[in-house]
């Protein structure tokens, strides 16, 4: 192994560290504050940071995809106020396998929309990690909870954002992306806080979770989720740019790790034997749905 895959490698580990740092701070928040709300903060963060890399660097790229270009926004920001809703009722161990299990679905999507081929290690990978998912959520009766199917929900918007990114590269640069995402997700927010606030909707907490302003502690959270995130994935682009993509995703599936352990030291209780069988499938078959 290479030097620059050697250093992509501890890069990518670091990534996934700190992603699952972000995990925590968000759990901890998800305590006292709405998904949304929280979503709020975390794209927000992310836009001043864009912004003023556009302003330092313009932006140059074909362009022509809005609606394609908002339809990545919305789907990236269900699938993440859906993840930091389900943080809040279960372990981040297991909210992180839903968030993995995207590049299952990206490899269904690419098949059915943008008509790619799927081999046999991705039609095995696809069966697996659906043997994988059912065994962590382990459902009652064969009934997966509210906070199972929002998981799944969270795993399929980041498949849908991450296919219709494969054809958003070819007019935009990544900057346009990761901000289409950002606006529609700091938008959003405030949409669904307003409409709850007008209505007077107390009976969901999910969708239309009140604005409840920050203390000095969540503050303190908040910046936390903002900073990990943005270093998070500073660190990941740069390890995916240093070698090739399917040896990073197979390393990034460390991340399920890492948010066990912190979710443990959060009072998360220790995974069963069904629950850590079914993270391994979900780790095997994310590795061989790159091979396809």
């Amino acid at each position: 192994m290479c030097k620059f895959e050697n250093k992509a490698v501890l890069l990518m580990l670091f990534a996934s560290f700190v992603f699952a740092i972000m995990g925590g701070f968000v759990k901890v928040l998800s305590s006292s504050m709405g998904a949304m709300e929280i979503t709020f903060f975390r794209n927000i963060i992310g836009v001043i940071f864009i912004v003023i890399s556009l302003y330092n660097f313009p932006l140059n790229q074909e362009g022509g995809k809005p609606y394609l270009l908002l339809f990545r926004g919305l789907a990236g920001f269900f699938s993440l106020v859906a993840f930091f809703y389900i943080l809040a009722f279960i372990p981040l161990g297991q909210a992180a396998v839903y968030n993995k299990i995207s590049p299952i679905f990206v490899a269904i999507f690419a098949y059915l929309f943008l008509k790619e081929k799927l081999s046999m290690y991705a039609i095995v990978a696809i069966i697996i990690g659906f043997i994988g998912v059912f065994m962590v959520a382990n459902p009652q009766n064969f009934i997966f909870s509210k906070y199972d199917i929002l998981g799944l929900i969270s795993g399929i918007g980041a498949a849908l954002a991450y296919t219709s990114i494969r054809e958003l590269r070819v007019y935009y640069e990544t900057r346009s992306i990761t901000l289409s995402f950002m606006i529609v997700g700091s938008i959003g927010p405030v949409i669904f806080m307003a409409i709850a606030y007008i209505f007077d909707i107390t009976n969901d907490d999910f969708l239309f979770s009140r604005f409840v302003m920050p203390n000095e502690n969540q503050w303190y959270l908040i910046a936390g989720v903002g900073v990990s995130a943005t270093i998070s994935q500073l660190l990941m682009t740069k390890a995916y740019s240093l070698s090739k993509a399917g040896i990073m995703g197979a390393i990034s599936y460390s991340n399920i790790i890492f948010a066990t352990i912190i979710g443990i030291v959060l009072g998360d209780k220790l995974p069963d034997f069904l629950t850590i069988l079914g993270i391994i499938l979900v780790i095997i078959s994310g590795i061989l749905v790159t091979k396809k």
